[in-house]
């Protein structure tokens, strides 16, 4: 007889499913996995050790870079956390802005995360479909910050701006017929707000679409149901959060729970699943792209009919208006002391946390009084997830890893941060 020993092979970093910088040390008994050894730091920038010779507010753009698919959600867990330091009261229209975006990121995040999953189990279709969808949310990014995914939008106290009144236009092209650009066109005559309003009336028939192409599908199901499966002890045991807890049927949703912003006067659903396998966190990802857009046009509504301050007035903290800063020598002092030395936040501690795309990520502050961080500490879902991956791989076959590093919505800047 022929001795038949275990094997070890590396999957990536160069993989197409390994996220371009993870490498994973896979070891095999033929095709069946026996161990999967997750090694990471191909990615590191950081972050958190830069974040202590930034000023606080200098450090808002980093966030943006950590989850590089749910830039906003970054944001918002580090501005809670200055302003939990700070005391600061944030307007209430800036926080239904804040919810608004956070679930405009949500669904930006799901997308991506649900065309690439589909493409690395081997399902072209729903890739082109998502990525034309999030083009739409990417043009309200653009048109709030100027920036198409690194906005910078949020900031200590508020956000940056209030909602512009127009929608950018397309403009005459040669490879595109005068109909085409009208068609483009279309929603953009009025403002921000109509806009994001037309996107959410047509995006469930969008859901439809991906779950036409997707939910029922033999070969889909084949290749997620049963696979992965963590079951809620173990979920809890190593810290799971958002669609991967509720994918094994545990309701923990930081939105519901442990309420921040206005969430408590939104309605909507927390979606779960049954047996927590590959196939039920699709679900719920789903699921929850239809309740972001509930929770989205709610906002509308209520933005609509309540104009008002989106940042605060401490001008300590938040500069003041441009006009007041060209007659004004006083607010031109304000300006002139937040932007080149920043704001100083008393001595303390804080921890904030929101419920991302991913899960729970949270930002823990330390204070020693100076205007920049004494130290800063980043709990990431993703990184979390990632070290489960083991636990989920093992007696599975090779092509089963692929699912189930596309089923945990990894995303290595906030892994190697």
């Amino acid at each position: 007889m022929a001795e038949i020993k275990n094997y070890t092979l590396n999957f990536g970093p160069q993989h197409p499913a390994a996220h371009g910088v993870l490498r994973l040390v896979l070891e095999l008994d033929g095709e069946v996995i026996q161990r999967a050894d997750p090694h990471i730091g191909l990615l590191h920038r950081g972050t958190e050790k830069l974040a202590e010779q930034k000023t606080y507010l200098q450090s808002v753009p980093y966030m943006d870079r950590l989850d590089y698919v749910s830039m906003m959600c970054n944001e918002h867990a580090y501005v809670m956390a200055i302003e939990k330091l700070l005391g600061l009261e944030v307007p209430l229209r800036a926080q239904y802005i804040r919810v608004m975006f956070d679930e405009i990121t949500r669904i930006l995040n799901h997308l991506m995360w649900l065309g690439a999953h589909a493409l690395d189990v081997g399902a072209m279709g729903p890739f082109l479909y998502c990525f034309r969808d999030r083009e739409d949310l990417f043009d309200v990014y653009e048109a709030v910050s100027g920036a198409r995914m690194h906005a910078a939008y949020y900031r200590p106290g508020g956000v940056y701006r209030d909602l512009p009144d127009t929608m950018p236009q397309h403009k005459p092209s040669i490879i595109r017929s005068a109909k085409a650009i009208a068609d483009l066109n279309e929603h953009r005559q009025g403002s921000v707000l109509d806009f994001i309003e037309a996107f959410t009336a047509r995006f469930p028939t969008y859901v439809d679409e991906y779950e036409t192409l997707l939910t029922d599908n033999r070969i889909w199901k084949q290749r997620t149901v049963g696979i992965g499966v963590v079951t809620p002890e173990d979920a809890l045991a190593m810290g799971f959060t958002g669609a991967m807890l509720r994918g094994s049927g545990i309701q923990w949703d930081l939105r519901k729970h442990q309420p921040y912003e206005v969430y408590d006067l939104m309605d909507f659903d927390v979606a779960i699943g049954t047996n927590g396998d590959c196939y039920d966190r699709y679900l719920v990802r789903v699921e929850e792209l239809r309740q972001s857009n509930k929770i989205i046009k709610q906002c509308v509504e209520w933005l609509r009919n309540n104009p008002g301050p989106v940042i605060t007035s401490n001008h300590k903290v938040a500069p003041p208006n441009r006009v007041d800063m060209k007659t004004n020598m006083e607010s031109l002092i304000h300006h002139f002391k937040l932007f080149t030395e920043g704001f100083h936040v008393p001595p303390g501690e804080a921890y904030a946390a929101v419920e991302h795309p991913k899960g729970e990520f949270g930002v823990y502050l330390l204070s020693d009084g100076a205007n920049k961080p004494y130290r800063m500490k980043l709990r990431t879902p993703d990184y979390v997830h990632l070290q489960a991956l083991d636990e989920m791989s093992r007696g599975h076959m090779i092509a089963d890893a692929v699912t189930i590093i596309g089923t945990q919505d990894i995303v290595f800047g906030s892994i190697d941060r």
